[in-house]
């Protein structure tokens, strides 16, 4: 945001928690980084696929979990190289040690870019959808999940065909993972209070 900063305006308005879709919540995990609720900071198996297409010397997809995603946009520098790298992954073991899930998916939710000079999903709820981010439906939410891995060539206010069949397997995604209910695995709910007698 910062880098962004100099050379433009930017909108970016934090949204805590409770104020945010439990729609869009599962819409990134279904599409960023399915094994979230159970991973340690690090996807392995992608790790593994993605060095095996690199030795085969085939286009690399990106193996980021949303926690390294975190790691690396509130603390370092976007580049790729193998220093940094190295740090990501030493704030990612940070982070997923020190801050609860909810949280780290709250930051990354705030800090994510969604589009040119767009941050975070309270700005982006307003500037795209014109309402708050707890209103977003998941068609809402798995169209702002399709722009994520590129928000500067991939527009949520004029999707392409390639957008609106990324929104669509989303929303497949996020019914295949359990829909809502996957964040109770994240964020559970309080225990219920014993009735007295």
């Amino acid at each position: 945001m910062l880098r962004e900063r100099i050379s433009r305006p930017i909108q970016q308005r934090w949204v805590d928690w409770p104020q945010i879709s439990p729609h869009v919540k599962v819409a990134v995990i279904a599409s960023e980084d399915q094994t979230f609720p159970t991973h340690h900071g690090f996807d392995m198996e992608s790790i593994n696929d993605a060095l095996e297409e690199r030795e085969k010397g085939r286009r690399v997809r990106g193996a980021s979990t949303i926690s390294q995603q975190v790691a690396k946009n509130l603390f370092l520098w976007p580049s790729q190289s193998w220093i940094r790298k190295g740090f990501e992954a030493c704030y990612t073991v940070l982070i997923e040690a020190l801050w609860p899930k909810r949280r780290i998916l709250e930051v990354y939710l705030n800090i994510a870019e969604f589009g040119s000079g767009v941050f975070g999903v309270g700005a982006a709820s307003e500037v795209y959808f014109r309402k708050p981010a707890s209103r977003l439906s998941a068609p809402d939410a798995a169209l702002l999940a399709a722009v994520l891995p590129n928000p500067k060539r991939l527009r949520v206010a004029s999707p392409s065909r390639y957008v609106r069949s990324r929104q669509d397997f989303i929303l497949g995604q996020m019914r295949g993972i359990g829909g809502v209910g996957l964040l109770d695995q994240i964020d559970p709910p309080p225990p219920k209070k014993k009735k007295k007698r």
